[in-house]
């Protein structure tokens, strides 16, 4: 019988090791986002960007915030808007951007998406919220970071 208590024993650089710590996690994540938001009726990216949208953005800043091309969010957005989870309008600071922002639907569902993933994030993740403050600080850096620096156009959606 394995002692699941103890840790594995460490074979792998560190680097090795956050990266597989990293892609388990998002595999978890991922199986139980997938059934619950299939329960929504809702696409992942239509999930994703009730997420993001926590205040009003640009479609351009959106797109490059989730990795997307602008085509999709387009495509996203439309389908949010029909449903009436947001609104679209021109951005007051450029009349030639658009401007989406939730409705109140679209943010009591956003809410209910945020308290939902905060916590499987700690039931999946086995973290602290202090350890999650640590680790979410080290997740922001990598992030911003592949946004500075961009992903290869085989990596975007």
């Amino acid at each position: 019988m394995t002692d699941h208590a103890s840790p594995p024993p460490k074979t792998y650089p560190p680097e090795i090791e956050a990266m597989m710590g990293v892609y388990a996690l998002y595999w978890k994540l991922e199986e139980v986002i997938a059934s619950e938001v299939d329960e929504t009726g809702l696409s992942r990216p239509e999930a994703h960007m009730l997420i993001k949208l926590g205040t009003p953005m640009r479609m351009g800043v959106l797109a490059r915030e989730m990795l997307a091309l602008p085509s999709t969010i387009t495509a996203t957005a439309d389908s949010l808007e029909k449903a009436g989870y947001l609104t679209r309008s021109r951005d007051p600071d450029d009349r030639r951007a658009w401007l989406l922002e939730l409705t109140p639907e679209g943010r009591a569902l956003r809410a209910e998406f945020v308290a939902d993933a905060g916590a499987l994030f700690h039931e999946v993740s086995g973290l602290d919220a202090c350890e999650t403050e640590e680790f979410a600080q080290l997740a922001r850096k990598i992030r911003l970071t592949i946004l500075e620096t961009g992903l290869s156009e085989g990596f975007k959606t």
